[in-house]
């Protein structure tokens, strides 16, 4: 079976790398200023920050220390280990935003826990008895993994590929928030093109509006996901210039799933 994902943006929906006007002022929240601010003081709130931070993350390093060759339950231990670590004080000290992006930041630290954790060769050290995720959390990343394809890609390529499509369903997410949730339902299927599984005058009945106030829906939502893309892709690069390769980067990953 294939795990589900979002389709990416096409022709029919706004372009995500010149849709949206993106400012300097965007990037003063992102991914890297959340371990700027723990490095520099490492206060309840910006740990709690970077502790959210590293959930968004979490399914995507799990799926590639499980493609590595791990079972499940050393593929838990071992992600919970690294999150712990992570977390820990000092430890974040190391990141440095001129390396790269943020997914390769925290890549490359994973990488690098792998190897010291296999030299050590001591399984019970691998959280310190830290949990850093449920129970049910950690069984639900297991479910996604058994939900992939029967292909031989890489464990890079795959982390990659599950990353890109948590940035998909986060943007979505946010819009359906933006958007009545009842509407969003029903108008999503025309974000990615003009044919739906229903009409737009079906669509129209469903949300109690008439035909062309639903097309106008419709257009509005293809403009903010086309903004909500690029402001969520913003949070995990360090300059904004860099914004546009990171997004052709998602598109190729998820074009290639």
């Amino acid at each position: 079976m294939r795990e589900k994902s979002s389709p990416p943006p096409s022709a029919a929906s706004p372009d995500p790398t010149g849709s949206a006007e993106r400012s300097v002022g965007a990037f003063a929240t992102t991914h890297w200023s959340v371990v700027g601010r723990v490095a520099a003081s490492a206060t309840v709130e910006s740990v709690a920050a970077l502790d959210r931070l590293c959930r968004q993350y979490w399914q995507p390093l799990y799926f590639f220390v499980r493609r590595r060759g791990y079972n499940e339950q050393d593929a838990q231990d071992l992600t919970q280990g690294f999150f712990a670590r992570l977390l820990e004080k000092g430890a974040i000290e190391a990141a440095d935003p001129r390396r790269g992006r943020f997914r390769t930041f925290l890549l490359t630290s994973l990488q690098n826990y792998l190897a010291n954790e296999w030299d050590r060769g001591n399984r019970q050290k691998r959280g310190g008895g830290r949990q850093f995720l449920s129970f049910e959390e950690t069984i639900g990343a297991e479910a996604g993994y058994q939900l992939l394809p029967l292909d031989t890609a890489a464990p890079d390529r795959l982390y990659d590929r599950r990353w890109a499509q948590g940035v998909l369903q986060a943007v979505l997410g946010r819009l359906r928030k933006e958007f009545d949730g009842d509407k969003f339902d029903v108008l999503k299927q025309f974000l990615f093109g003009d044919r739906g599984e229903v009409s737009y005058a079906e669509a129209a009945a469903r949300v109690g509006l008439s035909e062309a106030a639903t097309k106008s829906a419709i257009y509005r939502l293809r403009q903010r996901y086309g903004e909500l893309f690029s402001d969520e892709i913003s949070q995990t690069v360090l300059h904004p210039e860099d914004v546009d390769d990171e997004i052709r980067y998602l598109l190729t990953v998820l074009e290639t799933d």
